[in-house]
């Protein structure tokens, strides 16, 4: 049976966003994860909250772009704090999430005649993507896909150690600069896939998914982008015949894998050490 058969056109562009922006997402958790940033990320997805209400209060149709900015301000703030003062990185990034969360339900909720949109972009509504947005998330595929595979040794190195990297010659703190950039962008463009709240487990998801199964960290990348594909497709097409939210279907999708992944990684590790 062809299961892209009966699809609607706005589920193929649904289908197209989902199985370019989870690998993408994927890949670059795998070093986000290793360098446990993932609260990072999460810190990023939902200071966009405030971007959102910013853009309707300036009128936007579409707050992407407003949403972008202040994230990239947000993530700004945090490296500026963690240079200049004696905080905690953690404590930095809780701050800022609580701070820009506040404000933003604020800003919502002086648009009386905005509050649905509230639901949209907390939870995500991939199914209302247009041409446009494809086309989007192909270029931003490719050109960050390039960066990450022309910088794949230099972040491989920083992610190993920042004093090594920078004894190797890897100017760090722009290769740091520029994966912070990188990292917030896809995120917050990524709002419109899953929603503030689950978009962080798609970064997330699929390279902890590749921990259990990987020994290196080729490996790991590739089982990333195939889980994070995976979860993308399956997520989509399960929303579309069973009548179920795309976001959360896309989440449970990857975790149905991490759970797999769990499962065999163990096995795989009992029998060698049987072997030994």
């Amino acid at each position: 049976m062809n299961i892209f058969a009966d699809l609607e056109p706005f589920m193929l562009r649904a289908f197209a966003v989902a199985v370019v922006m989870g690998p993408l997402c994927a890949l670059l958790g795998v070093f986000v994860t290793a360098r446990r940033m993932a609260f990072f990320s999460d810190t990023i997805a939902h200071g966009a909250l405030a971007g959102i209400g910013l853009g309707f209060l300036l009128g936007f149709e579409d707050p992407t772009w407003p949403m972008v900015l202040f994230s990239l301000l947000v993530a700004a703030a945090i490296l500026w704090l963690k240079e200049h003062t004696d905080l905690l990185t953690d404590t930095i990034m809780a701050l800022l999430l609580s701070g820009s969360v506040a404000f933003g339900i604020i800003v919502l909720s002086l648009l009386k005649n905005r509050r649905g949109e509230l639901h949209r972009y907390l939870f995500g509504d991939i199914l209302s993507v247009g041409p446009d947005d494809v086309w989007l998330a192909v270029v931003l595929c490719g050109a960050i896909g390039v960066w990450l595979f022309t910088k794949l040794s230099p972040l491989a190195l920083l992610t190993a150690s920042e004093d090594l990297a920078h004894v190797c010659g890897v100017r760090t703190r722009w290769l740091n600069y520029a994966f912070v950039l990188v990292l917030t962008v896809v995120v917050s463009l990524s709002i419109r896939l899953l929603g503030i709240i689950l978009v962080t487990s798609l970064v997330v998801i699929p390279p902890a998914a590749a921990r259990n199964l990987a020994r290196n960290l080729r490996q790991q990348l590739i089982l990333s982008l195939i889980i994070g594909l995976f979860g993308g497709a399956a997520g989509t097409v399960a929303s579309y015949h069973w009548d179920i939210p795309c976001g959360p279907a896309i989440v449970m999708a990857c975790i149905a894998v991490f759970i797999a992944s769990l499962l065999v990684g163990k096995l795989w590790l009992n029998r060698t050490a049987k072997a030994a």
